[in-house]
């Protein structure tokens, strides 16, 4: 029997298109309501707050696709949720730079 490479086939790119685009939604909701709260407080780093708590959020939105690519054997998903935490980083430490 043949085994296929399921990393090359675009089979079910669309499921993982919505699933993606679905994923969004929780993460949104629970970002909304930590910027409210980190507004509400009068803390005196809000910037930072919603800095760090923005990549906390995009990072554990990476994992989680990291993982649902290791669990089909998708290396294409794995490489770009790499990338992902990585250009995530990136742009919090430029920030970091700046506002510092």
């Amino acid at each position: 029997m043949e085994e296929k490479n399921e990393s090359l086939t675009p089979a079910n790119s669309s499921d993982d298109v919505g699933s993606w685009i679905f994923s969004l939604i929780p993460v949104g909701v629970a970002f909304l309501f930590y910027v409210v709260f980190i507004l509400q407080a009068n803390l005196e780093n809000t910037n930072l707050f919603l800095a760090y708590g923005a990549t906390a959020g995009f990072i554990g939105l990476e994992s989680y696709w990291i993982l649902h690519g290791l669990r089909r054997k998708r290396s294409s998903i794995v490489m770009m949720g790499i990338a992902g935490i990585a250009i995530t980083l990136a742009i919090l430490y430029l920030y970091l730079s700046f506002v510092k």
